[in-house]
């Protein structure tokens, strides 16, 4: 043997070597390696789901503010026909008022008119009393300037009075 190597040596620590890689490969690397994939696939689903939710809630959030704005502008329209119906309401009311102070007024006129009436027809009654009386007097009595003056006297008393 040149050099002094030993063939068979060397064969059996390759043999070694290489049954020592299989066992490697087959108990410590695949192993690993099929624990890194599910672990990386692992983690790539989470992303996912969490992409995935991500997107979810923003498309409920876009829904919110859909329905936010809608119901912003159907309030804006409630607002709107309450506020013409307190004014048709309102004016309602007032024509109301109007036409009661206008019946109250008209009352009062013709209470007022009957009124005067009243008093002009006490007044013309008596007045004719009063010419009644003084006539009277006047027939009855034989001074008719004297009568007169009494008759004038009187009148002015009555006027006084009232």
């Amino acid at each position: 043997m040149p050099l002094n190597i030993d063939w068979q040596q060397i064969l059996l620590h390759v043999l070694n070597f290489t049954i020592l890689f299989a066992v490697m490969y087959f108990f410590l690397f695949k192993p690993v390696k099929d624990f890194m994939e599910k672990r990386e696939a692992s983690y790539q689903k989470k992303h996912d789901d969490a992409k995935k939710a991500l997107e979810d809630a923003e498309k409920t959030k876009a829904e919110y503010e859909s329905k936010i704005a809608a119901a912003e502008e159907e309030i804006s329209v409630m607002k709107s026909e309450a506020g013409a119906k307190t004014a048709e309401e309102r004016n309602r009311v007032l024509e109301q008022t109007r036409a009661d102070a206008q019946n109250i007024l008209e009352t009062a006129r013709k209470r007022g008119e009957i009124e005067h009436d009243k008093i002009i027809a006490e007044a013309q009654k008596e007045i004719a009393d009063i010419v009644t009386t003084a006539t009277e007097k006047i027939v009855l009595s034989a001074d008719v300037k004297k009568s007169y003056d009494e008759f004038l006297k009187s009148a002015e008393g009555n006027l006084k009075n009232e």
